[in-house]
């Protein structure tokens, strides 16, 4: 059997319609400043075990490309989160952005 992988466009919709949901950045610090998906949250891949949000929490993870996101799931899984997902990199988003100072920008 084939899973499909939610795309970021679809992934952000889904955050943003889902009452208390967390919009993971698991890129690095330096990353996440240069720019970010409105809402998202930055917790780098090796903080992960740091996530405080309830187990049944619907988490939505990013990175760049999607590596990192993939990976943080597993290890989120393993952790005891039920619904969490890779949404992919934000390399491949081309809404809005905000830098690390909260100021918004077009990506791309």
């Amino acid at each position: 059997m084939f899973l499909r992988r939610t795309g970021i466009h679809e992934g952000v919709t889904l955050f943003r319609n889902t009452p208390g949901a967390v919009l993971l950045d698991v890129r690095d610090a330096e990353e996440y400043i240069q720019g970010h998906i409105p809402g998202a949250v930055n917790l780098p891949l090796e903080n992960l075990d740091r996530l405080a949000a309830p187990k049944e929490k619907p988490v939505f993870v990013y990175c760049l490309r999607g590596m990192r996101s993939r990976r943080a799931v597993r290890m989120l899984k393993r952790q005891g989160y039920t619904d969490v997902r890779s949404i992919g990199g934000i390399m491949q988003y081309n809404g809005p952005v905000e830098s690390g100072n909260g100021n918004r920008k077009d990506q791309k």
